[in-house]
């Protein structure tokens, strides 16, 4: 069953998951990036994260209070921990030192392949569409990841906001 699911897998499915692979090994390392380039990574996984869920299920708006909810503690606790990524911000050319790490490749997979497991689920079993516990499931799931990655980012910008001179260091 598996050969099966993988065989009939679209080729642009694999295309994505090399993307994020090589976005996420790039993340593991310290590098400097633009500030526009902050939110690619967030938004490709907005958008992966939502088309797995719009118009998939029924529930309406308890799903969509699910991933709120579920988004705000994920942006929460990114928040919180993930105070020491920006090591340098230098207006000048507007870019941002950000720290390696490998939490942004750990959420890139989570998001990948709870929408694969999502999308091979529902192709093998379409009445999951209509089973509530499925759908509050895996709303929780992207909304706790979407909001990982949005945290992420939000703290980004509260760095870049925040430094003082030209090019500041994070001690």
């Amino acid at each position: 069953m598996l050969q099966q699911i993988i065989s009939h897998t679209p080729i642009y499915v694999w295309i994505i998951l090399g993307f994020l692979v090589v976005r996420g090994v790039a993340a593991s390392r310290g590098r400097v990036v633009s500030y526009r380039s902050l939110f690619i990574v967030p938004a490709v996984m907005l958008a992966l994260g939502l088309t797995s869920l719009v118009g998939r299920f029924d529930g309406g708006a308890m799903l969509a209070v699910t991933w709120l909810a579920a988004m705000a503690a994920g942006a929460v606790l990114a928040w919180r921990w993930s105070g020491n990524q920006v090591t340098a911000v230098d207006r000048a050319t507007r870019t941002v030192h950000l720290r390696g790490s490998w939490t942004p490749l750990a959420l890139m997979m989570a998001v990948f392949i709870g929408k694969y497991v999502v999308g091979a689920a529902l192709g093998m079993q379409p009445t999951l569409a209509h089973h509530s516990g499925f759908a509050l499931t895996a709303c929780a799931l992207f909304g706790l990841c979407n909001g990982v990655f949005t945290g992420r980012l939000l703290r980004c910008l509260a760095d870049y906001q925040g430094a003082a001179a030209p090019l500041a260091r994070a001690a």
